[in-house]
Order: structure tokens, then sequence, then C-alpha cells
């Protein structure tokens, strides 16, 4: 179909592809505080900012709870029409004295003429009608409802309006009605979950949508003031790319060599090790020589603090902070308290698709696991957004921190197989100090020096020494020294 209405919100227009069939009829459903009243007043709103008339038909809500949900988000309902049924009286009329019929009958009867009144009047384009759990209870009987929601669609057929049926399933024992999913042409499900802990999460879901190759699956989204901030689910395949493929070099030739001259384009790269082995100072040195090109760059941190980062990097002679003044560097504080997984990626997306990013760090794993309910869930968003940073060519570089010190290091992350490059820091003991050792376990894209080297970071930078060829098990943590020369670097 090309007819289309939008919904009002860019997200879900996206995942409707392109909005909803105009002049039908659809569900909305979801548990309380799922947000659906917020998009319902988006999907009206839309229609009035293009003068179209829309009418909200609300049983559950007054019209002041209403405006109160609208001023929260700076929203004015000037151009829409609120009809709410303010009083039993107004509904019942004298025949709710009478003793001949049930009380449900005549009110719900009544009900349905007084909305059918107030359409013909208004003559909207865009209805939304909240909520449907109030018509379920009026008519006690459950053919009685089916047959009057069956009256509503007939009634608005011929009408030219789009309408959307709320139900917050609450007079339903919170189960979805299939009998309403098969009536509607279309449905969309809100979810709320409630972490252990953090904030909860909220996800919508397209049921259905006749006619319309929608974007299936769960997508997350978000109630901030303004509305509801809806986020695609993210599939690598519907983005077309190309890269060049050339190598990206970190301004320390040693540390190219490593890598048959750095990681390609369209790449990505896992730094992994225990803590305090240089990974994330490795990142910082391919960012800051990204930015010295001009190539826009990013890094997300999840786990350092922002003012903790900019002092280390100015320790080793790196100033970020004319980069991140000149707008070719962007550091970003990530909460996976507060971030859903979607939202993640979304924000991922805008720094490529806006602003053109090269370089894109994400510091580290184990703080954006944090941001997962559950682990197998994070390998294949991670696999679909590595795969979407492949095609546009952005060089992407993952953080990996591992248990322990020295001797068998483990993660909680088996993830080292969908990077295309794998580098290995591990600390080893000789002479009474503990030192770094730098090695390349993999490199998908083009030949990688076997060797173990030693690296430093100090106030000097970034140096790789030669090969450790003197020592046995350097990769064991206490290796045994079996030279006669003395091959490690000393303090600058």
């Amino acid at each position: 179909m090309t007819d289309r209405i939008s919904t009002g919100n860019p997200g879900l227009d996206l995942i409707l592809s392109g909005g909803l069939p105009r002049n039908r009829l659809y569900l909305l459903e979801g548990a309380p505080g799922s947000g659906k009243t917020t998009l319902a007043l988006q999907f009206l709103l839309d229609g009035a900012s293009k003068g179209e008339p829309t009418l909200y038909i609300t049983l559950s809500e007054t019209s002041e709870e209403l405006r109160a949900v609208a001023t929260s988000h700076d929203w004015s309902l000037a151009g829409v029409e609120l009809f709410e049924l303010a009083s039993a009286e107004e509904v019942l009329g004298p025949g709710r004295e009478q003793t001949v019929l049930h009380s449900w009958e005549v009110e719900l009867g009544d009900t349905i003429k007084l909305i059918e009144d107030v359409v013909e009047r208004v003559k909207p384009t865009r209805v939304v009608f909240d909520s449907l759990s109030e018509m379920r209870l009026l008519a006690q009987d459950p053919l009685r409802y089916r047959r009057q929601v069956l009256a509503l669609k007939q009634f608005f057929v011929g009408r030219n309006a789009t309408v959307l049926l709320v139900d917050d399933l609450t007079s339903n024992g919170g189960e979805r009605d299939t009998h309403l999913h098969s009536l509607c042409h279309g449905v969309i499900t809100l979810e709320r979950l409630t972490l252990d802990f953090g904030s909860s999460r909220r996800r919508l879901q397209v049921q259905k949508l006749r006619g319309v190759d929608f974007i299936a699956g769960y997508h997350d989204l978000a109630i901030r003031k303004g509305g509801l901030a809806v986020f695609p689910r993210l599939i690598a395949a519907d983005h077309d790319g190309s890269f060049v493929g050339d190598p990206v070099s970190s301004g320390v030739d040693a540390l190219d060599a490593l890598l048959g001259g750095g990681p390609l384009r369209g790449t990505c790269t896992l730094i992994t090790g225990p803590a305090g082995t240089g990974k994330t100072t490795i990142a910082l040195q391919y960012l800051y020589a990204a930015c010295e090109r001009g190539e826009p760059s990013t890094i997300y941190q999840f786990d350092e603090r922002i003012g903790t980062l900019m002092i280390r990097a100015q320790a080793m002679g790196l100033d970020l902070q004319k980069h991140v003044d000149s707008g070719l560097l962007v550091i970003r504080q990530a909460d996976p308290a507060e971030m859903s997984p979607g939202e993640f990626a979304a924000l991922v997306r805008a720094q490529v698709e806006q602003r053109g990013c090269r370089l894109l760090t994400i510091d580290s794993l184990n703080g954006y696991m944090a941001a997962m309910p559950q682990e197998q869930h994070l390998l294949l968003q991670m696999h679909e957004l590595l795969a979407y940073l492949n095609l546009k060519g952005v060089m992407t570089l993952l953080i990996n921190p591992q248990h322990g010190l020295v001797g068998t290091m483990s993660g909680t992350l088996e993830i080292s197989y969908i990077a295309d490059a794998l580098v290995l820091l591990r600390f080893f003991e000789s002479e009474g100090r503990l030192r770094k050792a730098i090695s390349v376990l993999k490199n998908r894209s083009g030949a990688h020096e076997d060797t173990i080297r030693e690296l430093r970071v100090d106030s000097q930078g970034i140096r790789v020494g030669d090969p450790l060829r003197e020592f046995k098990g350097v990769l064991t943590g206490t290796p045994e020294y079996i030279g006669s020369a003395h091959p490690l670097m000393e303090d600058r």
C-alpha cells in the first residue's frame, strides 16, 4: 500500500516502512506504564500539525490527566478534540433506575451511541479510543463485547478515519485478546520490563500489519521528554556500503608492524588482557593518530570516567582535548544501568551516518554486557553492530578485560570469534619487576607477526620492544630466562 499515514514517531515509521496504511483500524496494546498514551498522543498531534481533525475518546483517563501528560512533554492539545465520559449520569441517563434490562446493557449501548454522535460531529481523520478495557467491563459478556468492537469497526468504514484502539490488558487478566488481533488491520504491542537493577526497559513489537513488510522482532524504546524514542532493531544486511580497506596507522611504527601495517578499515580489532596492561592506552593511541589525520573518531566509555581518561592521555603526551574541542573526537560516557542495547546501537549509527565517524572504540565489553539482560543477546547484537560498522568502512576497537593478573586468564565473554584481529596483552615477571608483553593471535585481513614483544607505556608514550627470544613461557606470567644478553627495555 502506498497511501500511508505517519504515526508521529520517526522510529516507529521506520519499523513500519513508512507508516500505517490509511483508513484502517489498529490495536495498540500493552500493560500500564508501557507508553501507550504517549504514543497515541504523538499520533494525534502529528495529524493536528497537518491541519487534520483529530479525536481522542477516553473512557479511562480524564481530560485533565491527558493534558498533564501533554504538559510533561511540552505539548499543546489545542488541535486535538478530547471526548471523555465525565459522569455515570451522562451515560446512563434516566434508564439507570429501570429494572427490565441489566444496567450494563444500558451503559454499553448509550456509551457507543455517545461515541458515534461525537464522531459524526467532529468528522476526524485520526481517532484514538482509550481504552477497550472499559468497554470490556461494560459489556460483561465476551460475545457482546466482541460484537460491539466489530460494530465500531463497521461504523468507521467509509468515514476516512484511521483508528487506534488502545487496550491496557487490565480487564483481561493481562492476556492478549486474540479476537482483537484478527479483527484489526495491525497490532502494535508495548512492553515494560523490570530488571534486577537499574531503570526499567521498554520495548515494542509489531505483531502484524497486513500488506506491509515491516521490521519484525523487538525494538527498544524509551519515554523521554518530547515523546517516545523508538530504536529500530539494527539489521546489518539492510545497509549497503563499501570500504577501501587500507591500513589504519597508530602513529607507532613498531605497533603497526605487529599487524602488517595496522588494522584495515572495515575490520574489528579485539584488544584483550588483564586490567592495567594498557588496552585502553593502545586504543587512545589509535584515536589520537586518527584525529591527527583529520578523521572523526568516537569512544564510548562504559567503565572509566572521562576525566581519568583525559589525565591518562595527557601523561602519555596525547593532547586529546584539542581534538575534542575541534569536534574530531567525541567521548561519550555510557551508563549501562540506564541505556538499552537498542539505544546504544542507535547512538553508534548516528555517529557513523551524521558525523562520518571513521574509528570507533567500545571500552569495554564487560560494561556493554551489563546493559544486557541475557548474554546470548549481547553476542547477536554485537555481531550485527560490527557487521554494520564493517559495511560502512569503520575501523572498530573492542576492549575486553580478562580476569586474573598472571598465568591463565579467563573472560566472561567468548567473543573473540567475531573479531577480525586479536591483540593479546599479558603481564610477566622478570628481574623483580612486573612487565608487559604484546602479541597478535590472529589477523583475518592479512599477515601479522607471531612474535611476543615487550610493551612499555610511560611518559614517552607506547613503546614496543624486540621479540622476547631469550625467554620461555612469557604467556604463563612466570617465564624462564634462557639467554645471555639483556633484551628488556629500560626506563627513559
